[in-house]
């Protein structure tokens, strides 16, 4: 058995998706305008979930501490660095919003209910969506 198959060169790339976001959202001709999503590198998803990531004490324990993740953040933040377009670090759409930083515009220009959706979008583009049962499966079929 070849690993040339494993060879970056060879190995499928990932295109980013378009994801219909909210309706709401539409251009001149009444079309609704979809978000670009791309897919995050181990390195990035690494880096955001260090900075989601706190020391929090052991109850009863002095000097002893856990690591604890701040989950909602994390999958904000994963959302924010794999939305292409719109751009939300532009300060423009930032001030029509009333809002500093792209995470807050994020939240600003969606519904709770668009929100959650969006993240459920970026998880699944991301791989998080299948366990490995799944992907046991799908490889059989």
């Amino acid at each position: 058995m070849s690993l040339s198959a494993f060879l970056k060169q060879n190995v499928k790339q990932i295109e980013n998706e378009k994801v219909i976001v909210s309706e709401r959202f539409i251009d001149e001709n009444g079309e609704v305008i979809p978000f670009e999503v791309r897919v995050l590198t181990n390195d990035e998803d690494e880096q955001i979930r260090k900075q989601c990531t706190y020391k929090k004490q052991i109850p009863g324990k002095k000097y002893q501490y856990m690591n604890e993740t701040d989950y909602e953040k994390y999958v904000g933040m994963q959302a924010v660095a794999c939305t292409v377009y719109p751009d939300l670090k532009d300060s423009s759409l930032q001030d029509s919003y009333g809002v500093m930083g792209e995470l807050n515009l994020l939240k600003a220009m969606l519904t709770p209910g668009e929100y959650a959706n969006y993240l459920g979008a970026v998880q699944k583009i991301n791989g998080f969506d299948k366990d490995m049962e799944d992907i046991v499966d799908e490889a059989k079929n």
